[in-house]
Formats: structure tokens, C-alpha cells, sequence
């Protein structure tokens, strides 16, 4: 038994059964053994990898895509590029790497990295050691400081807290972890219907068959992020995988060395997702006032800004080895199949409504 799990079962011994996202908030992010206060959890080595681990080239054209933000703004004196969840700092390095072609834009930047994970921290610290631009480390997009932004996360939102409701015959329940009969964590039903289901379910699934699953996620991070670009100016590039439509059905996986595991195995020493509704993510920002942008595959995305010149390029210097590894990280990054991202990942902007289209999204 983890020392979560201990944890955890003693607060449902006292307050009884535990809503889900309270569930997923403490395995990930419990102060001293949330799973992502205690490793690094990426590479072959760790539990999955991302897209900026995959090949320089991702991070690099979110990099050119921000620069071309700025220059859509009118390239104001300062901007701040905020990151969410930035990994070990990779897609960050890159990305500045790529706009050195620009360096009007590095000069205006400073870059804020939203990071709660301290073992994370330190990477993204030795990742960025050497850039030539002003950073600063939050774990609150509430710390961060007055001025336009530029927002990007790659696989954030998915790791994001995720409650579940399940329609019964009288109506939705919240989906809880209690105990079952043999004391181990159980999944677990709220004896009363949500009466506020209506305000969370979309119209489209309402009248979904009995026993069919709907996920959500509060919207308020968005939001707020939406409500302050529309503000002082700026954007949002939000990707991970998901739906574009709304749709009932259970995607929250544990994963442990890339393989799936039981998602209340072990809690604290696992990763716990679940796919990202890019349609209530709309919402979230339009409540804003905010314009949306997408959801357009990822590899839409990645081809629209480039991505098939840049690896031409890369592979002009390349040995054949290496150019053989360029075209497989191509291939994951904007291929369509069942082991490539292309397809499966989306991406979803947001800005002020008078900026215009936005690069990438504008094809």
C-alpha cells in the first residue's frame, strides 16, 4: 500500500465516500506523494513520452507560432510566454531555439513556466540554464504578472482533475471512490441524482442510455486565462489528445512504464488522464468573450506551420541514421495511425476577438 492510499483511506474512513476529481487532484498533486511532486515521469524510462520528446521540430514550430502571435499583435515592447506544465523545459528550449531567427521577439519576451512539481523544476532549470531570456517559475497562473501573454500547454489539460457522472435510471450520479466489501478502494455511486446536471451535461448526451458515463472538467482555469488575454492581449495554444464533440464514455487511464494500469492501483505512484472535451474547453474560453480557433488535429496543425519543410531541412545535415529517425518523428508527430499523434492529439486556440485568424488555424 502506497502512503497515499493510507492517506486516502483514512479521509474516506472519516467523510466517507471521495468524489472522484479529489481522487485524481491528490494522486497527482498531493503536496508530499503526488505522483508528480516525486519524479520525473517522462522518456523510455519513466512512464510516457511527449511530443517535444519525440523530435526538436514540435516545440520549434510552437516557438515560430508564437512569434507569429506577437507580430499579428502588432510586436508590442513586452510579451510574456507562459507555459503550463512544461516538462523537463524541452518544448520551452526548443521553441526559443526556433525563433532566434526573430530576435526582436526573444528581446521582447520573458518566458513564465507554471510548474508545481519541484523534481520537474529542477530539469526545466537545467534544461534552461543557458538561455538568454528572463524566466520565472510559478505554480499559479494567479502569480502571474500584469501585460499581454502568450499561453502554451502540450499535454496539460489532460492531467487535469476529472469528475464523472453516470445516468441512472433517476438521473445523473457523481461517480465516488469508497470501499468495497472486502476493504479495498472501490468506484462507487452518490446515493442522490446531480440536480445540477443540466448545467454540466450538454444537450447532446442528456439522453444518453442507462448507464453511460460523462466526463468533465471544471472550466474555470480557461476561463481566467481567456478573460485576461482578452484583457491585456495575447493567446492561447492549448494541445493534448481528446474529442472535438461532446460524447459519453470512460477514458480515465493509469499508466505505469507506458503500459495501462487498474486506475485505482497504487495511487500516488501512477499517472492518472483522461481525454480533454475540446468542445466544453470552447466553451470555457468563449465565456470569456474570447475567439476560438479550432479544434484542428495535430497534424494539421504542425503541417500548416511547417512541418514537412523543417524536416527536409533537418535531413540535409543528417547521416542516414539520423534522417531515418527524422522522418519516424514525423511520422508520430502528423501520421494519422493508431501509434502516431497526428490524429488522435488536437489543438484549440484563443484570443481577443479582433485579432483575427491565427496562424495554423487560418488553412
Amino acid at each position: 500500500m502506497t502512503p497515499l492510499e493510507t492517506e486516502i483511506r483514512r479521509m474516506i474512513a472519516a467523510d466517507g465516500p471521495m468524489p472522484l476529481g479529489r481522487f485524481m487532484t491528490l494522486c497527482l498533486a498531493h503536496p508530499v506523494h503526488g505522483y508528480y511532486m516525486s519524479r520525473d515521469p517522462l522518456g523510455v524510462a519513466g512512464d510516457f513520452v511527449t511530443a517535444p520528446e519525440v523530435s526538436q521540430m514540435f516545440g520549434e514550430l510552437v516557438g515560430l507560432w508564437a512569434a507569429a502571435v506577437w507580430q499579428q499583435m502588432g510586436a508590442p515592447r513586452h510579451i510574456r510566454l507562459v507555459e503550463l506544465g512544461p516538462g523537463r523545459g524541452t518544448m520551452m528550449s526548443d521553441a526559443l531555439r526556433g525563433v532566434r531567427v526573430l530576435p526582436a521577439f526573444r528581446h521582447a519576451l520573458s518566458v513564465d513556466l507554471i510548474e508545481i512539481s519541484p523534481v520537474l523544476r529542477r530539469r526545466q532549470e537545467q534544461t534552461l540554464a543557458d538561455l538568454d531570456v528572463p524566466i520565472a517559475w510559478h505554480s499559479d497562473v494567479a502569480d502571474l504578472g500584469d501585460g499581454p501573454l502568450i499561453v502554451i500547454a502540450n499535454e496539460f489539460i489532460d492531467a487535469l482533475p476529472v469528475d464523472q457522472l453516470v445516468r441512472t435510471a433517476d438521473g445523473w450520479h457523481a461517480r465516488m471512490i469508497g470501499f468495497d466489501a472486502a476493504g479495498g478502494l472501490a468506484f462507487a455511486l452518490h446515493p442522490d441524482a446531480l440536480l445540477c446536471a443540466d448545467s454540466i451535461v450538454p444537450p447532446q448526451v442528456r439522453d444518453a442510455p442507462i448507464g453511460s458515463v460523462y466526463e468533465w472538467r471544471s472550466g474555470c482555469l480557461i476561463t481566467g486565462l481567456a478573460e485576461r488575454i482578452v484583457r491585456d492581449g495575447g493567446a492561447g495554444l492549448m494541445i493534448d489528445y481528446g474529442h472535438t464533440q461532446p460524447a459519453v464514455g470512460e477514458t480515465l487511464q493509469s499508466v505505469r512504464s507506458h503500459r495501462p494500469v487498474p486506475v485505482l492501483e497504487d495511487p500516488g505512484d501512477v499517472d492518472l488522464t483522461a481525454h480533454v472535451d475540446f468542445a466544453a474547453l470552447g466553451r470555457a474560453a468563449e465565456r470569456a468573450a474570447a475567439r476560438l480557433h479550432g479544434p484542428i488535429s495535430q497534424a494539421d496543425l504542425l503541417r500548416r506551420l511547417g512541418i514537412d519543410a523543417r524536416a527536409a531541412r533537418l535531413k540535409t545535415a543528417a547521416t542516414y541514421d539520423q534522417a531515418i529517425g527524422i522522418d519516424a518523428a514525423l511520422a508520430r508527430l502528423a501520421g494519422s495511425g493508431p501509434a502516431q499523434m497526428g490524429g488522435l492529439f488536437k489543438a484549440i486556440a484563443f484570443a481577443p476577438p479582433e485579432l483575427g485568424p491565427l496562424p495554423g488555424f487560418d488553412g
